[in-house]
Protein backbone atom coordinates (compact mmCIF):
# COMPACT_ATOMS: atom_id res chain seq x y z
CA UNK A 1 0.00 0.00 0.00
CA UNK A 2 2.70 2.71 1.07
CA UNK A 3 4.39 1.83 -2.41
CA UNK A 4 1.21 2.39 -4.98
CA UNK A 5 0.84 6.14 -2.57
CA UNK A 6 4.46 6.82 -3.41
CA UNK A 7 4.16 5.70 -6.93
CA UNK A 8 0.88 7.61 -7.15
CA UNK A 9 2.03 11.01 -6.58
CA UNK A 10 5.12 10.99 -8.18
CA UNK A 11 3.38 11.87 -11.88
CA UNK A 12 2.31 14.66 -10.12
CA UNK A 13 5.47 15.99 -9.05
CA UNK A 14 7.26 15.17 -12.37
CA UNK A 15 4.86 16.91 -14.27
CA UNK A 16 4.61 20.55 -12.52
CA UNK A 17 7.59 21.82 -15.04
CA UNK A 18 6.14 20.49 -18.48
CA UNK A 19 2.41 21.94 -16.79
CA UNK A 20 3.85 25.61 -16.20
CA UNK A 21 5.58 25.51 -19.69
CA UNK A 22 2.69 24.81 -21.22
CA UNK A 23 0.31 26.88 -19.16
CA UNK A 24 -0.62 30.28 -21.25
CA UNK A 25 -2.39 33.51 -20.31
CA UNK A 26 -6.27 33.53 -22.04
CA UNK A 27 -6.72 37.52 -21.62
CA UNK A 28 -4.51 40.39 -21.56
CA UNK A 29 -2.03 40.11 -18.21
CA UNK A 30 -2.57 43.62 -16.39
CA UNK A 31 1.34 44.85 -14.47
CA UNK A 32 -0.17 47.13 -11.54
CA UNK A 33 1.89 50.03 -10.79
CA UNK A 34 1.38 52.41 -7.24
CA UNK A 35 3.19 55.30 -9.10
CA UNK A 36 2.37 57.95 -11.57
CA UNK A 37 3.60 57.41 -15.53
CA UNK A 38 7.31 58.48 -16.29
CA UNK A 39 8.49 57.36 -12.53
CA UNK A 40 11.04 54.97 -12.17
CA UNK A 41 8.59 51.70 -11.18
CA UNK A 42 6.75 52.60 -14.04
CA UNK A 43 9.67 52.67 -16.70
CA UNK A 44 10.75 49.67 -15.25
CA UNK A 45 7.30 47.79 -15.44
CA UNK A 46 7.35 48.42 -18.64
CA UNK A 47 10.54 47.31 -19.60
CA UNK A 48 9.95 44.11 -17.96
CA UNK A 49 6.49 44.02 -19.77
CA UNK A 50 8.15 43.85 -23.13
CA UNK A 51 10.58 41.42 -22.44
CA UNK A 52 7.78 39.24 -20.63
CA UNK A 53 5.18 39.10 -23.43
CA UNK A 54 7.37 37.04 -25.94
CA UNK A 55 8.54 34.69 -22.85
CA UNK A 56 5.10 34.52 -22.04
CA UNK A 57 3.27 33.88 -24.93
CA UNK A 58 0.88 37.06 -24.08
CA UNK A 59 -0.10 40.53 -24.20
CA UNK A 60 0.73 42.77 -21.25
CA UNK A 61 -0.48 45.91 -20.13
CA UNK A 62 0.89 48.75 -17.88
CA UNK A 63 -1.81 50.31 -15.32
CA UNK A 64 -0.96 53.17 -13.06
CA UNK A 65 -3.01 53.49 -10.24
CA UNK A 66 -0.87 56.12 -8.01
CA UNK A 67 -1.98 56.88 -4.15
CA UNK A 68 -1.34 56.33 -0.70
CA UNK A 69 2.19 55.73 -1.70
CA UNK A 70 1.21 52.77 -3.52
CA UNK A 71 -0.79 51.24 -1.23
CA UNK A 72 -3.78 52.24 -3.76
CA UNK A 73 -2.34 49.60 -6.51
CA UNK A 74 -1.14 47.10 -3.61
CA UNK A 75 -4.57 46.42 -2.44
CA UNK A 76 -5.39 46.29 -6.02
CA UNK A 77 -3.12 43.32 -6.42
CA UNK A 78 -3.83 41.48 -2.94
CA UNK A 79 -8.17 41.49 -4.47
CA UNK A 80 -6.52 41.00 -8.19
CA UNK A 81 -7.90 37.11 -10.15
CA UNK A 82 -5.45 35.03 -8.79
CA UNK A 83 -5.38 33.14 -12.56
CA UNK A 84 -2.33 34.40 -13.70
CA UNK A 85 -3.91 37.85 -15.47
CA UNK A 86 -2.88 40.14 -12.32
CA UNK A 87 0.80 40.94 -11.40
CA UNK A 88 2.23 44.25 -10.37
CA UNK A 89 5.11 45.68 -9.23
CA UNK A 90 6.41 46.39 -5.77
CA UNK A 91 8.39 49.02 -3.91
CA UNK A 92 10.65 48.74 -0.65
CA UNK A 93 10.13 49.60 1.50
CA UNK A 94 6.73 50.46 1.08
CA UNK A 95 5.16 47.09 0.50
CA UNK A 96 6.35 46.73 4.44
CA UNK A 97 6.15 49.94 5.90
CA UNK A 98 2.46 50.73 4.98
CA UNK A 99 0.77 48.07 7.27
CA UNK A 100 2.78 49.08 9.79
CA UNK A 101 1.98 52.37 10.17
CA UNK A 102 -1.44 52.11 9.37
CA UNK A 103 -4.86 49.72 8.91
CA UNK A 104 -3.63 48.54 5.40
CA UNK A 105 -5.82 47.30 2.66
CA UNK A 106 -3.30 44.32 1.96
CA UNK A 107 -0.37 42.89 4.32
CA UNK A 108 2.93 40.75 2.37
CA UNK A 109 0.71 37.51 2.88
CA UNK A 110 -1.57 38.65 0.46
CA UNK A 111 1.21 37.95 -2.01
CA UNK A 112 3.48 35.79 -3.66
CA UNK A 113 6.79 36.55 -4.40
CA UNK A 114 7.61 36.46 -8.25
CA UNK A 115 11.17 37.99 -7.54
CA UNK A 116 12.95 41.67 -7.23
CA UNK A 117 14.25 42.85 -9.99
CA UNK A 118 15.87 46.29 -9.20
CA UNK A 119 18.42 47.98 -6.96
CA UNK A 120 18.36 51.78 -6.80
CA UNK A 121 19.72 53.56 -3.61
CA UNK A 122 18.13 56.74 -2.78
CA UNK A 123 19.85 60.14 -3.27
CA UNK A 124 19.47 63.97 -1.90
CA UNK A 125 19.08 66.14 -4.29
CA UNK A 126 18.14 69.83 -4.56
CA UNK A 127 17.32 72.54 -7.58
CA UNK A 128 20.59 73.02 -9.36
CA UNK A 129 19.38 76.78 -8.95
CA UNK A 130 19.43 76.00 -5.34
CA UNK A 131 22.07 77.88 -2.83
CA UNK A 132 22.36 74.63 -0.99
CA UNK A 133 25.74 73.54 -3.04
CA UNK A 134 26.83 70.54 -0.63
CA UNK A 135 24.50 68.20 1.35
CA UNK A 136 26.53 70.11 4.87
CA UNK A 137 25.10 73.14 3.66
CA UNK A 138 21.20 71.99 3.40
CA UNK A 139 22.04 70.38 6.74
CA UNK A 140 23.32 73.78 8.25
CA UNK A 141 20.06 75.37 6.98
CA UNK A 142 17.82 72.49 8.72
CA UNK A 143 20.00 72.99 11.74
CA UNK A 144 19.30 76.72 11.87
CA UNK A 145 15.15 76.82 11.09
CA UNK A 146 13.55 73.76 11.64
CA UNK A 147 11.24 72.61 9.57
CA UNK A 148 11.78 75.21 7.08
CA UNK A 149 13.52 72.86 4.20
CA UNK A 150 10.67 71.07 2.48
CA UNK A 151 11.77 67.38 1.92
CA UNK A 152 9.86 66.02 -0.70
CA UNK A 153 8.52 62.06 -1.41
CA UNK A 154 6.18 59.81 -3.01
CA UNK A 155 4.77 59.13 -0.03
CA UNK A 156 4.33 58.27 3.72
CA UNK A 157 6.71 54.85 4.59
CA UNK A 158 8.04 55.04 1.15
CA UNK A 159 12.32 54.86 0.73
CA UNK A 160 12.24 58.92 0.22
CA UNK A 161 10.18 59.37 3.45
CA UNK A 162 12.03 56.51 5.50
CA UNK A 163 15.48 58.48 4.09
CA UNK A 164 14.60 61.58 5.30
CA UNK A 165 13.26 59.52 9.22
CA UNK A 166 16.35 58.03 9.45
CA UNK A 167 18.24 61.08 9.25
CA UNK A 168 16.21 63.31 11.41
CA UNK A 169 16.55 60.27 13.82
CA UNK A 170 20.70 60.66 13.53
CA UNK A 171 21.03 63.90 13.48
CA UNK A 172 18.45 65.70 15.30
CA UNK A 173 17.33 67.74 12.22
CA UNK A 174 13.84 68.43 11.42
CA UNK A 175 12.60 68.92 7.79
CA UNK A 176 9.26 69.44 6.53
CA UNK A 177 7.99 66.59 4.82
CA UNK A 178 5.57 66.52 1.58
CA UNK A 179 4.25 63.93 -0.18
CA UNK A 180 3.64 63.56 -3.60
CA UNK A 181 1.82 60.40 -5.90
CA UNK A 182 5.46 59.95 -8.15
CA UNK A 183 8.73 60.48 -9.39
CA UNK A 184 7.88 63.58 -11.80
CA UNK A 185 5.50 65.24 -9.66
CA UNK A 186 8.13 65.66 -7.29
CA UNK A 187 10.74 66.59 -9.98
CA UNK A 188 8.01 69.57 -10.97
CA UNK A 189 8.02 70.83 -7.40
CA UNK A 190 12.05 71.38 -7.55
CA UNK A 191 12.00 72.58 -10.44
CA UNK A 192 9.32 74.98 -9.57
CA UNK A 193 10.55 75.59 -6.30
CA UNK A 194 7.88 74.26 -4.31
CA UNK A 195 10.13 72.11 -2.36
CA UNK A 196 13.81 72.27 -1.64
CA UNK A 197 15.07 68.99 -1.41
CA UNK A 198 14.10 65.24 -2.11
CA UNK A 199 15.58 61.54 -1.59
CA UNK A 200 14.74 60.52 -5.18
CA UNK A 201 16.20 57.64 -6.63
CA UNK A 202 19.36 58.09 -7.97
CA UNK A 203 18.59 56.31 -11.42
CA UNK A 204 15.43 58.76 -11.98
CA UNK A 205 17.80 61.83 -10.94
CA UNK A 206 20.40 60.78 -13.66
CA UNK A 207 18.01 59.70 -16.43
CA UNK A 208 16.22 63.10 -15.67
CA UNK A 209 19.21 65.20 -14.37
CA UNK A 210 18.25 68.71 -16.01
CA UNK A 211 17.42 71.04 -13.28
CA UNK A 212 18.77 69.01 -10.76
CA UNK A 213 21.78 69.05 -8.19
CA UNK A 214 22.64 65.92 -6.32
CA UNK A 215 24.83 66.43 -3.10
CA UNK A 216 24.50 63.02 -1.54
CA UNK A 217 24.15 58.89 -1.89
CA UNK A 218 22.46 57.16 0.70
CA UNK A 219 24.36 53.91 -0.02
CA UNK A 220 27.13 52.02 1.78
CA UNK A 221 29.82 52.93 -1.37
CA UNK A 222 29.70 55.14 -3.43
CA UNK A 223 28.08 54.40 -7.51
CA UNK A 224 29.57 53.58 -10.58
CA UNK A 225 27.01 55.39 -11.82
CA UNK A 226 27.99 58.82 -10.45
CA UNK A 227 31.34 57.86 -8.74
CA UNK A 228 31.75 61.96 -8.01
CA UNK A 229 29.08 61.84 -5.54
CA UNK A 230 29.86 61.07 -1.99
CA UNK A 231 27.93 59.03 0.45
CA UNK A 232 26.20 59.95 3.86
CA UNK A 233 28.68 57.48 5.25
CA UNK A 234 31.55 59.26 3.85
CA UNK A 235 29.88 62.61 5.32
CA UNK A 236 29.69 60.38 9.17
CA UNK A 237 26.25 59.99 9.06
CA UNK A 238 25.22 56.12 8.97
CA UNK A 239 21.82 55.97 6.97
CA UNK A 240 21.51 53.38 4.05
CA UNK A 241 18.36 53.51 2.01
CA UNK A 242 17.29 52.77 -1.39
CA UNK A 243 14.57 51.48 -3.85
CA UNK A 244 14.30 47.44 -4.01
CA UNK A 245 11.73 46.81 -7.15
CA UNK A 246 10.07 43.28 -7.58
CA UNK A 247 7.02 41.69 -9.11
CA UNK A 248 4.22 39.47 -6.88
CA UNK A 249 0.99 37.99 -7.76
CA UNK A 250 -2.04 37.38 -5.73
CA UNK A 251 -1.82 34.82 -2.88
CA UNK A 252 -3.67 31.61 -4.44
CA UNK A 253 -2.64 32.11 -7.51
CA UNK A 254 -2.15 28.18 -8.87
CA UNK A 255 1.46 27.07 -8.15
CA UNK A 256 2.35 26.09 -11.83
CA UNK A 257 1.67 29.74 -12.81
CA UNK A 258 3.59 31.32 -10.47
CA UNK A 259 6.28 28.69 -11.46
CA UNK A 260 5.81 30.22 -14.63
CA UNK A 261 6.15 33.46 -14.01
CA UNK A 262 9.06 33.08 -12.08
CA UNK A 263 11.40 31.19 -14.80
CA UNK A 264 10.22 33.80 -17.32
CA UNK A 265 11.49 36.53 -14.54
CA UNK A 266 14.20 34.96 -13.51
CA UNK A 267 15.03 34.78 -17.51
CA UNK A 268 14.78 38.57 -17.98
CA UNK A 269 17.20 39.35 -15.09
CA UNK A 270 19.78 37.27 -17.20
CA UNK A 271 19.14 38.55 -20.57
CA UNK A 272 22.20 40.84 -21.58
CA UNK A 273 19.81 43.23 -23.74
CA UNK A 274 17.25 43.90 -20.71
CA UNK A 275 21.03 44.49 -18.19
CA UNK A 276 22.32 47.02 -20.74
CA UNK A 277 18.96 48.81 -20.84
CA UNK A 278 18.47 48.49 -16.98
CA UNK A 279 22.37 49.73 -16.45
CA UNK A 280 21.44 52.50 -19.32
CA UNK A 281 19.66 54.07 -16.74
CA UNK A 282 22.12 53.85 -13.94
CA UNK A 283 20.27 51.13 -12.24
CA UNK A 284 21.38 47.67 -11.62
CA UNK A 285 19.76 44.03 -11.57
CA UNK A 286 19.24 42.84 -8.44
CA UNK A 287 17.53 39.44 -8.54
CA UNK A 288 16.71 37.59 -6.55
CA UNK A 289 14.42 34.53 -6.57
CA UNK A 290 10.42 34.89 -5.29
CA UNK A 291 10.93 32.10 -2.13
CA UNK A 292 13.84 33.50 -0.97
CA UNK A 293 13.36 36.91 -1.36
CA UNK A 294 9.96 36.46 0.82
CA UNK A 295 12.48 34.58 3.54
CA UNK A 296 14.00 37.81 3.45
CA UNK A 297 11.30 40.55 3.48
CA UNK A 298 9.67 38.62 6.38
CA UNK A 299 12.99 39.24 8.62
CA UNK A 300 13.00 43.01 6.74
CA UNK A 301 9.39 43.52 8.39
CA UNK A 302 10.84 42.39 11.91
CA UNK A 303 13.31 45.00 11.53
CA UNK A 304 10.96 47.80 10.54
CA UNK A 305 8.26 46.85 12.94
CA UNK A 306 11.18 47.45 15.64
CA UNK A 307 11.98 51.19 13.48
CA UNK A 308 8.21 52.05 14.17
CA UNK A 309 8.33 50.93 18.04
CA UNK A 310 11.28 53.53 18.63
CA UNK A 311 10.89 56.40 15.41
CA UNK A 312 7.14 56.40 14.02
CA UNK A 313 7.62 57.72 10.60
CA UNK A 314 3.82 58.87 10.33
CA UNK A 315 4.35 61.41 13.03
CA UNK A 316 7.79 62.73 11.30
Amino acid sequence: MKRRLFLGTAPAVLAAPALAQSWRPDRPIEIIVGFTPGGATDVDARLYARFLEPRIQGTVVVSNRPGAGGEVALAAIARGRPDGTVLGTTNMPGLLTIPIERPAQFKLGDFQGIGNLIGDPSAISVASSSPYQSIEQLFEAARRAPESITFGSPGIGTDDHLLVVLIQAATGLRFNHVAFQGDPPIRTAILGNQIVATGLNLGYVLANNEGMRLLALAAPQRSRFAPDLPTLQEKGLNVNMASERGLVMPVGTPDHIVSRFREATADIARDPEFIKAIEARSLLVQYEAGDAWFTRLRQDEERYRQLWATTPWAQR
